[in-house]
């Protein structure tokens, strides 16, 4: 039996997690209307570029905040045996992901090789963790909440629409091969990036949110 102090402290963390998440998504979107950084164009120029800036201390923070706030979460959920392991496995692929992310920067391709060590390291970090995060909300919403459908359905809905924002990119991966040219400039690369970011840490917000005894 889960004893009161406990499930209170659950509660704490899981409400600090998510308020992590949600500053440091709202710190990504104060990049976007404060100078410089608000010269970045959010259509075409990836997250990641706000981390060239002079903001870059601000950026690292979010991402930070982001990725302490989706482990605080996910091990309430694994305390309460709500995450299952496949689910585990893919949150802290996420997590370091992030963190793989502020470690290694993403370089000014203008200067460097497209083999730079830390810049390889960095967009396979970007893409293992976009999709393992909705990949891990869908292992994890039954598991989660198992007697309440609405909050399921409404997990696994966000995570195959993130799931749907990377289908963009692959497709333009795709049709760049195969018609040559290079995919990036295929489709407005900053909006699907944020579209997906967004959609993903909605999708982890609803999967983190504390569930009521009777609706596990």
């Amino acid at each position: 039996m889960v004893t009161v102090p406990a499930r209170r402290t659950s509660l704490a963390i899981s409400l600090s997690g998510i308020a992590a998440l949600a500053i440091g998504a709202a710190l990504v979107l104060l990049l976007q209307v404060i100078p410089p950084t608000d010269e970045i164009s959010a259509t075409r120029r990836t997250i990641s570029e706000y981390g060239l800036s002079d903001h870059k201390w601000v950026f690292d923070l979010a991402v930070i905040l982001v990725a302490l706030g989706s482990a605080a979460g996910l091990a309430v959920l694994h305390s309460q045996r709500r995450l299952p392991v496949p689910a585990a496995l893919l949150g802290t692929l996420w997590t370091v992901g992030l963190l793989v992310i502020v470690a290694f920067p993403k370089p000014d391709w203008a200067t460097v090789s497209r083999s730079d060590f830390g810049g390889t390291l960095h967009r396979i970090a970007s893409v293992v963790a976009f999709v393992a995060l909705p990949l891990a909300v869908l292992v994890a919403a039954r598991a989660a909440f198992p007697g309440t459908p609405g909050r399921r359905w409404l997990a696994r809905v966000l995570a195959i629409a993130s799931l749907g924002w990377f289908a963009v990119i692959l497709g333009a991966v795709v049709v760049a091969a195969v018609e040559g040219g290079r995919w990036w400039t295929l489709i407005p690369l900053g909006l699907v990036e944020r579209g997906m970011a967004l959609t993903e840490l909605i999708a982890l917000g609803v999967l983190l949110a504390p569930a009521r005894p009777q609706e596990r």
